[in-house]
This record gives C-alpha cells, sequence and structure tokens, in this order.
C-alpha cells in the first residue's frame, strides 16, 4: 500500500446523509451540525460558502468543496444575504424562529428547497463519524477544499445526483460507494497539485509514513516507540521527532486514537463483545479498552454503541 492509498483508504460511508438541494433567491443557509465531513457541489448556478472559514468563497457549476467538521458556515446565493434556515446537530432543520422546515421545504426523494426548479441546484453529503471518513484523511484535509470544475472528475458528482432521486433495491449502498468514490476523486486531484506535491504530507513521509502503515494494518501488535523504529530501521529519537513535525502528536498518542477510532467502529457496526472488540484493536482486557475509552472520549464503549445506533428523529427528509 503505497502513502496515497494509505490515505484515501479510510472513507466508508455507511448510510450516509446525501441531499439534493433547489434553490430560488434569495436563499441563505447556515449550517451549525458538525459531521466529521461535507462534501458540497454545485450542480447548476452558483453559491457563495462565507463563515468561520475565511474569505467568502464564489463556487460555480461543477465545483466542490469539503469541509472538514468544526467551524459553522453558510452557504448562501450571496454574502450579503440573511440566513432564512438553519441546519442544527443532527441535520435539524429550522426558521430563524425556530420552527421545523424540513417537511415544509421537501420536494421528493431525497431532495429539498424552495422552489421546484430553481436556478441553483446544489449536492450535500455528509460523513457523520470520523471512523466513516478515516482519521489519517481528515488530519491532512484543511478546513475548507473547493476543487473547481476541470481540476477533478466532476461528471462524477452528475453520476451521485442522478442516483440520489432513486428509490432501487439497495439504493444505499449504491449512493454511499459513490459518496466514497467522489471523495476520493477529489482528494485525489488535490494531492496531485502542484502546492500539495511540495507540501510533504505525514502519509508520503519514508519514515512517518511506515509507521503509519504498521499502526493501521497491525493495530492489534504490542507497539512501542522502539519496536516500530526498530522495524522502520531508524532510531527512537528520529521516530518521534520526525512523526511529531508531521502529525502533531506523539506516535503512542495516535496509536491510542487510531485504536480508539477503530473500537468505535467495531462498537457501532458489530455485536462483537467487549472483550473481543478490545483484543482487535490491540487491548490486553475489556476492562483496559473501557478505562482508555472513557478517558479519551468521555463515555463507555457501551454508551458509544447505543449511541451509534440510537439515530436522529429530526434530520432532513431523504424521501
Amino acid at each position: 500500500m503505497d502513502g496515497l492509498e494509505h490515505l484515501l483508504s479510510g472513507p466508508r460511508a455507511r448510510q450516509a446523509f446525501l441531499l439534493r438541494m433547489v434553490m430560488e433567491p434569495p436563499w441563505s443557509i447556515r449550517v451549525e451540525d458538525d459531521p466529521a465531513l461535507s462534501l458540497f457541489a454545485v450542480l447548476r448556478g452558483s453559491a457563495w460558502v462565507t463563515g468561520d472559514l475565511g474569505e467568502p468563497v464564489e463556487m460555480a457549476a461543477g465545483d466542490v468543496a469539503l469541509l472538514r467538521g468544526g467551524p459553522v458556515y453558510t452557504v448562501a446565493d450571496h454574502p450579503r444575504t440573511a440566513p432564512q434556515v438553519r441546519v442544527e446537530k443532527g441535520n435539524r432543520c429550522v426558521d430563524p424562529d425556530g420552527h421545523l422546515m424540513a417537511q415544509r421545504m421537501a420536494l421528493g426523494v431525497r431532495t429539498w428547497g424552495n422552489c421546484h426548479d430553481g436556478s441553483t441546484v446544489m449536492l450535500l453529503g455528509t460523513w457523520e463519524a470520523e471512523t466513516e471518513a478515516g482519521r489519517p484523511l481528515l488530519a491532512a484535509l484543511p478546513d475548507l477544499l473547493v476543487r473547481r470544475r476541470g481540476e477533478w472528475d466532476a461528471t462524477l458528482v452528475d453520476l451521485l445526483a442522478t442516483e440520489a432521486t432513486r428509490e432501487e433495491p439497495g439504493q444505499e449502498v449504491v449512493l454511499d460507494r459513490l459518496l466514497d468514490l467522489v471523495l476520493v476523486s477529489v482528494v485525489r486531484s488535490w494531492l496531485a497539485s502542484e502546492e500539495q506535491v511540495t507540501r510533504g504530507l505525514a502519509h508520503s513521509d519514508p519514515v512517518v509514513g511506515e509507521a503509519l502503515r504498521l499502526m493501521h494494518h497491525r493495530p492489534e501488535h504490542g507497539w512501542t516507540i522502539a519496536s516500530l523504529a526498530r522495524e522502520i530501521g531508524v532510531s527512537r529519537a528520529a521516530l518521534a521527532r520526525r512523526f511529531g513535525e508531521l502529525v502533531g502528536e506523539p506516535p503512542m498518542t495516535y496509536l491510542t486514537h487510531w485504536r480508539l477510532s477503530l473500537a468505535a467502529d467495531l462498537l457501532a457496526a458489530t455485536d462483537d463483545a467487549i472483550e473481543q472488540v478490545a483484543h482487535q484493536v490491540g487491548y490486553g482486557s475489556g476492562f483496559a479498552l473501557s478505562a482508555a475509552f472513557k478517558r479519551v472520549r468521555g463515555i463507555s464503549p457501551q454508551q458509544h454503541r447505543r449511541a451509534a445506533r440510537a439515530g436522529s428523529p429530526d434530520r432532513l427528509p431523504v424521501a
């Protein structure tokens, strides 16, 4: 697995949120929800992205943006248009007075907006959990990444938009895989751009990239800085220094977060016992996993499993 494959192997959407939006000016949507990663694409017309992401950015048909969870932002026909809709946590959609709007603006299967034939058509997809998008990928991305038509294969978004309004057997799986494919295509084009080639991201570094590969492929192994350094063929000091420079945290801290991310994924997707999950991700017992999970994430593995499966009743409609 090369560095690029390592970085892009993480995205695995599962019943991801996907919505086609049709709007006629004036319109403005303030997004306060904070999924791990959002993909926003303009299919027709234009839109502005403003907020806590820096200077306003105008997007035209064929352009796509990736937004990491955290910053509040607004999507609008113009930067000065006041928000008419607010999307709260859990994709709960309300007007400025707090009244629910999801059903009021529903236009059909996974379609929502203020006009059936609006001049602007957009597509929004989200990876709700960090582990769905892949921790290495999220660590490498800026808060806002925009790729213009011509900088990447925009036909993939057209295909995703077509499939978004269909209801066929297995449609959720089709949409999840297409959404992942669009993400991979956007990120690959960004990584191949001139500014990224010169940045030397962690996954492409011969020392740090190999350390990441070992931890990702064998999380159950009892890694230490010494054993990682020995496997790579460098000194412990060199590994620790280089890893901290490129990743921003020590190797063992990263490994703990990686193991807990894997555990969180397994807890949400399987019925495996805590003890079984612990051994799969490198902990000697269910007690050890529970203690680390509670210390780092603030909740127990059982609480995480219940919350991951609870769902959210007030999301924007998909049908």
